[in-house]
């Protein structure tokens, strides 16, 4: 039986993880104005998505041969590492985006939402599990009116292993005192949906364009629990609900 609903933010209630893109497409640019496009990286993003910051830094960093570049601007940021001075680069344009509230207000994924508000309606305990940093994650909840909703919210600050780790989601579950084999993970990444099945929980996967191919690609998520129309998450929801209440 599904005693617990756990969410992903980015990508899944909200389409941050295209402003997120975005951004480090914007700083790689800035670092390389005549040899990238903007499309390049948005491409190579594919690759990490829903992975931590360094991750990403380290992964586009390579692909494009930025780190002497990168090491230009560490001294600006004061910080030790290649990689930290290009998540800074890439904060800048990313943070510009999230100062208009409407930007994350027009990026709302309503369906996935509607799941939760229909978990919440069930009295369901719900959780939300994210590699982003607590205060965006705490910024994006207050202008989508989501902060009294979730009985948990963990964050990249909460834990020493991001995703796909599964540290992340073993945290929520025991938070919410509810055994992994009762939770149902939502998720649209690769890496979140490798964390929620290595932490022993249900998984639904909805896709986007950014993570389609890599969730396909995985093999290990049946295709039926695996969402490529959004409109049909809430049927694929339930579905799975009642199959585990009816299994016990």
């Amino acid at each position: 039986m599904i005693q617990a609903m756990i969410f992903d933010l980015d990508g899944t209630l909200v389409q941050t993880e295209k402003l997120k893109a975005l951004s480090y497409a914007k700083a790689a640019i800035e670092l390389c104005p005549h040899a990238i496009r903007k499309e390049q990286v948005l491409e190579a993003y594919k690759e990490v998505v829903g992975q931590s910051r360094q991750k990403v830094a380290e992964t586009i960093m390579q692909h494009f041969d930025l780190e002497k570049r990168v090491q230009s601007r560490m001294a600006e940021f004061g910080v030790n590492l290649p990689w930290q001075a290009f998540v800074q680069v890439r904060l800048n344009h990313y943070e510009s985006m999230l100062v208009d509230p409407d930007v994350i207000r027009n990026n709302r994924w309503p369906h996935n939402l509607a799941v939760l508000e229909e978990a919440k309606q069930a009295n369901c305990k719900i959780g939300l599990a994210t590699m982003s940093h607590c205060a965006q994650v705490n910024r994006i909840l207050e202008i989508l009116e989501l902060t009294d909703v979730f009985d948990f919210v963990a964050s990249l600050d909460d834990v020493e292993h991001g995703k796909p780790d599964p540290e992340i989601y073993l945290l929520v579950s025991d938070v919410l005192q509810v055994p992994p084999e009762q939770c149902l993970v939502i998720e649209d990444s690769p890496s979140g949906v490798k964390a929620a099945q290595a932490a022993g929980m249900w998984c639904i996967a909805v896709t986007t364009q950014f993570t389609r191919e890599g969730v396909h690609a995985l093999g290990t998520l049946k295709e039926l629990r695996i969402v490529d129309e959004p409109t049909c998450v809430t049927e694929v929801v339930r579905q799975l609900v009642a199959e585990r209440a009816k299994n016990g």
